[in-house]
């Protein structure tokens, strides 16, 4: 895999140990009785932590961490966010101390949920803010950051979901390397679909695609945290921020967006969802969670079925297994 000069000369932090898997799903495929071969993209068996995509990103955003100097990564997120899970235990590879504010209100003493006991596991400082409310998370953020320099540390803040053309610079490697996968499987091409909360995996992945010989390979993000409305512009802004790290030009115009399967919002589930994890869970022995990546699942599956997909399709299964045991 050729990678692009400029991303190729970014500080990095070796998190992977190799490429994520790619197979089929027959008996999926066969289960949804469409025209539709369906396969999947393993990102779940990457190497930390359960795995998650995010890891991508974290290569890249921590590698930054390092070349500045940092001894301390600060983000963000919902007590089942993959990438904060994923942060800690990249946190602790790299020897770096980490602080996790996540969107209260808190949970009892006992009552915390996976993510929270495996970030707690890795060593990760964890703060729960009182309220659901943005605002408030991100002036936790800020003191915790002001906290750490008048400590004499030096932070490292990393945006919600690692979002953000330096963490994005990950997935385009990913469609990259998805793409040496599918010529060596001789696919000639394949639709794409994807959960799409922050936008850096599908922006990511567009412009991986973008830097591959022809012919095309649409992406089909599916929305479980946003609205297309609100996620759209991001994704345009993802897309504009790597073109000078790519060489490629990716236009809006190459957003496919759905939000037919948000349901009542980020981390509610949604029998869908829920159909949609027993059907691969019973097939083929693939867990997704409810809340995030099964979403994206219900979305193939409802497009599958009605006949608005067809052919070879992958599935991109982000990450998130924790999430099943999330009470919620």
């Amino acid at each position: 895999m050729l990678v692009p000069p400029r991303i190729d000369a970014l500080p990095r932090f070796a998190l992977l140990d190799g490429p994520s898997p790619l197979g089929r799903l027959p008996r999926f495929s066969e289960a949804l009785g469409g025209d539709a071969d369906v396969w999947i993209k393993r990102e779940d068996l990457l190497p930390l932590a359960f795995g998650g995509n995010k890891l991508r990103n974290l290569e890249f955003l921590i590698g930054a961490a390092l070349a500045e100097g940092a001894d301390t990564l600060i983000t963000s997120g919902r007590r089942w966010s993959n990438h904060c899970r994923l942060t800690a235990a990249a946190g602790a590879r790299a020897g770096l101390a980490v602080h996790l504010v996540l969107t209260g209100p808190p949970r009892p003493p006992g009552a915390e949920g996976p993510n929270q006991i495996l970030e707690e596991l890795f060593g990760g400082t964890i703060h729960v803010t009182a309220t659901a409310d943005r605002e408030e998370r991100a002036a936790v953020v800020e003191s915790i950051a002001a906290e750490v320099r008048a400590a004499g540390g030096r932070p490292f803040v990393i945006d919600v979901g690692g979002t953000g053309p330096v963490g994005a610079a990950g997935q385009v490697l990913a469609g990259m390397e998805l793409i040496e996968q599918l010529d060596d499987a001789d696919v000639a091409s394949a639709t794409v679909v994807v959960p799409s909360a922050t936008g850096g995996t599908q922006a990511g992945l567009l412009h991986g695609f973008a830097l591959g010989a022809p012919p095309a390979r649409p992406v089909i993000g599916i929305a479980v945290a946003t609205p297309s409305a609100e996620l759209r512009p991001k994704i345009a802004a993802i897309l504009e921020g790597l073109a000078p790290l790519t060489g490629a030009r990716v236009t809006a115009e190459a957003i496919a967006l759905e939000d037919d399967q948000l349901g009542d919002g980020y981390g509610v589930r949604t029998p869908e969802a829920d159909e949609a994890t027993r059907l691969l869970a019973r097939t083929e022995g693939i867990l997704v969670d409810p809340i995030y990546t099964a979403k994206a699942l219900a979305g193939l599956i409802a497009r599958v079925r009605d006949g608005r997909l067809r052919g070879r399709v992958v599935f991109w299964h982000a990450g998130g297994t924790p999430g099943l045991f999330e009470p919620l």
